[in-house]
């Protein structure tokens, strides 16, 4: 074999050296070495017919065998890096989840455990009496009971079917909402068995519309947060604390679909919402109230029904909820993510971080970024305006900067695609590519700057 081939072949960085890189921290090691071994065979029969005259710097090679994998991963879930500055986007998983909180529950997951098992009594237990205890003590209040199930949509859907099947519902018109997929209220009604019951109009309904339409087959009076839309100008709606106190003038239920729901207000939204706060809710003894658990409250996909005792255990009575119960990864998630709120923890919750994340640690964030690009890319730092998303605060505009980046090699059409293809996802303003700082998880800079320099290469 020709010296210069056998010098070439020994430049290629040892496979240890390729899967120690810290850029595979969050993916499958075994099938990152299965692209690994493709590449590099494919390197080396490039170098054996002399198509290649140098060996790649190991940042090309490690983001061939990146984009190798993730062609390889098409159909399968992987992780994306969210530059949008909408944080709770639906597209990409909502909220993530904590890396400590998951490590956590990680012992839990891999063993048997006692979803379901009374360790004090060694008889069948309940799996929502932990998380039951956990909201608890964080809503202050030793007289609500709790019930999980698999999202929000599905909370609505069983107390509609459990209390109103061929019964009235009194809502608001206003209160009509459609979310994404289509999912409407009217229609969520009618598939559960009850009977819609509209009062008010769009923009104004007063507490005696809500009078003037309860009748004998009046079940529920419901409220449903206005959560992916908001209503300005004349308008009226009628308080929770008032229908509260309407039904039990009347001997009905009342419920409340806050729909994202707050347990703690962080610095970015302080004086920019009218979002629910749940514990400010539960302090007003509702009857029954839901919010989503992988929204603002930043856990898994889940949907919370928070009450009264006697009306969580007639919940607890339908059969529906056998398909509609949530498993151990849910609720152990779930209370790791609770117990990080009790300790005030909330660095532990990545949408309560983002939140939490002043002006000027977001600035400092995007001059390390714009020190560190490199050859064929230039860019400046802007003030930017982020979103919740997720259906939450749609008027709520969150103060951050981003990074407005060019390229000498793309325009930036061309750009985000190719960003797309290397798992980084942006959005273009004002026809500007922006890299919004507020949504960058831990250690997604120097990821971003790693892709960057590969782009460089190409």
């Amino acid at each position: 074999m020709d010296d210069s081939l056998t010098q070439l072949l020994r430049q290629i960085p040892a496979m240890n050296k390729i899967l120690d890189n810290s850029i595979w921290d969050t993916y499958n090691k075994k099938r990152v070495k299965k692209s690994a071994e493709f590449y590099l065979a494919t390197l080396k029969a490039d170098i054996l017919s002399q198509k290649i005259v140098r060996i790649p710097s190991l940042e090309s090679i490690l983001h061939n065998i990146l984009s190798h994998y993730q062609a390889s991963q098409q159909n399968s879930l992987i992780p994306l890096i969210n530059a949008t500055g909408i944080l709770l986007h639906t597209n990409l998983g909502r909220s993530p989840l904590g890396k400590d909180i998951v490590d956590d529950v990680n012992t839990v997951l891999t063993s048997y455990n006692n979803l379901e098992f009374n360790l004090q009594e060694g008889i069948r237990g309940e799996r929502y009496t932990l998380v039951k205890e956990v909201f608890k003590s964080l809503l202050n209040s030793e007289h609500i009971d709790v019930l999980i199930v698999n999202n929000n949509a599905s909370a609505v859907f069983l107390v509609l079917n459990t209390f109103a099947q061929n019964k009235e519902v009194i809502i608001s018109r206003g209160e009509l909402v459609e979310i994404g997929g289509s999912f409407r209220i009217p229609e969520v009604m009618r598939h559960a068995g009850a009977i819609l019951k509209e009062v008010g109009t769009t923009n104004k309904t007063h507490l005696k519309d809500y009078v003037s339409g309860i009748s004998p087959q009046t079940a529920i009076i419901a409220k449903i947060h206005q959560s992916n839309y908001c209503l300005q100008g004349f308008v009226q709606e009628v308080s929770i604390q008032e229908l509260i106190t309407l039904a039990k003038e009347y001997s009905l239920l009342d419920y409340y679909d806050i729909g994202s729901g707050l347990l703690y207000s962080p610095k970015a939204l302080k004086g920019l919402h009218s979002e629910p706060i749940i514990q400010d809710i539960v302090a007003l003894n509702p009857s029954l109230l839901s919010f989503s658990g992988d929204k603002l409250l930043g856990g898994p996909q889940a949907g919370i029904i928070v009450g009264q005792e006697q009306y969580i255990h007639t919940l607890k009575q339908n059969q529906l909820l056998r398909m509609l119960r949530v498993d151990k990864i849910t609720l152990s998630i779930l209370e790791a993510t609770l117990q990080a709120y009790l300790q005030e923890d909330y660095q532990k919750i990545p949408i309560l971080a983002m939140l939490e994340c002043s002006l000027e640690e977001l600035r400092k964030k995007a001059e390390g970024m714009l020190r560190n690009l490199p050859k064929h890319f230039w860019g400046k730092i802007i003030k930017s305006s982020g979103f919740v998303g997720g259906g939450s605060l749609p008027q709520v505009e969150i103060p951050s900067y981003a990074i407005a980046l060019s390229c000498a090699k793309w325009d930036i059409e061309q750009l985000k695609e190719e960003l797309r293809k290397q798992g980084v996802i942006v959005r273009i303003t004002q026809k500007q590519l922006l890299l919004d700082m507020r949504t960058l998880l831990k250690d997604d800079e120097e990821k971003i700057i790693k892709i960057l320099y590969y782009l460089a290469e190409q």
